[in-house]
């Protein structure tokens, strides 16, 4: 089987910042309850000219500049989003396209939170065919969020920003070992996004689920890999909220300190979240040792990914 190998990340960040200090006279509550409630204290939100295509393609030119590729040796690339403009067609074409990229093959993955995470999996499958697969996750969160005081839980939330990742069969600096992915549709309700209306969350079994799922699926794919959690150096998660990430380091037994959390500087933004972070913390200078990715998301899908 031809080795999958993380290449470069690379991330997009709007411009507007939108601190807890200007929404919180909007949903009623004071911007302390935001940081004990979520970690949160700023996010980005886009401008409204921008599209979630108009993001993908930032940070898929920022990724591919740092793994000095030019657009033209992708072959393949993969957009998650949940917050397309439309039903169809999804960002994916439009990234493709921005990135002049006229006959390369874009696939649409419309997963919430966890749909990065699933396309770095597929992406290890298939670059054995496609040798470079560019990952995007692209997300404008807050025009899905209402800023009436009965909708601050999620309103409190969510950003906007995308993330990209280059998996190539050809160089990296890690190689994809193994990924375990889940989906439980029992609880779709929990967590959704109509045709119409702001997103609908049920946090009691969202949160319920997400402190169950995430350490079990970290657990089990550490240990089919004669892992110890302790040997990881890093930990990048979905950053749905800091509780989140706090309580799965504890029931991993792991140090926080090997967490990476940005959830406090961008907010929640959904599928980008994932690359984004790992992007900010590839771009300081990764340590040496395995890395282990993780997500939890809508529908619901959540696994993890080791890499080493």
């Amino acid at each position: 089987m031809t080795a999958a190998r993380l290449r470069a990340f690379g991330r997009y960040l709007p411009e507007r910042v939108v601190t807890n200090g200007e929404i919180a006279p909007q949903l009623g509550c004071d911007p302390a309850w935001i940081v004990q409630m979520s970690g949160i204290y700023e996010r980005r939100w886009a401008a409204a000219s921008e599209t979630v295509a108009d993001l993908g393609v930032r940070a898929a030119q920022d990724c591919l500049a740092r793994a000095s590729l030019a657009p033209r040796e992708v072959d393949l690339v993969l957009v998650a989003s949940g917050s397309a403009e439309r039903r169809f067609p999804g960002p994916a074409a439009a990234v493709a396209s921005g990135l002049q990229l006229a006959a390369v093959p874009a696939i649409d993955l419309p997963l919430a939170s966890a749909g990065s995470l699933f396309g770095l999996a597929l992406a290890a499958e298939l670059c054995g065919r496609y040798r470079n697969v560019l990952v995007v996750g692209a997300e404008i969160m807050s025009r899905a969020i209402s800023m009436e005081p009965a909708c601050r839980d999620t309103a409190i939330l969510f950003g906007d920003g995308a993330g990209a990742c280059l998996v190539s069969a050809e160089t990296g600096f890690a190689q994809i070992t193994d990924a375990l992915l889940g989906s439980d549709g029992a609880y779709a309700e929990a967590l959704r996004l109509e045709l119409a209306g702001p997103i609908q969350m049920n946090g009691q079994t969202v949160i319920m689920q997400a402190t169950r799922k995430v350490p079990r699926a970290i657990s089990d794919l550490l240990e089919r890999n004669h892992k110890p959690p302790a040997e990881i150096a890093v930990y990048l998660m979905h950053q749905a909220n800091r509780n989140l990430i706090v309580r799965t380091a504890k029931s991993l037994g792991v140090a926080q300190e090997k967490f990476f959390i940005n959830v406090d500087r961008c907010g929640n933004t959904s599928s980008a979240s994932l690359l984004i972070a790992a992007a900010e913390w590839w771009q300081g200078g990764p340590p040496p040792g395995p890395m282990l990715f993780a997500a939890f998301g809508a529908g619901l899908h959540w696994g993890a990914l080791l890499a080493e």
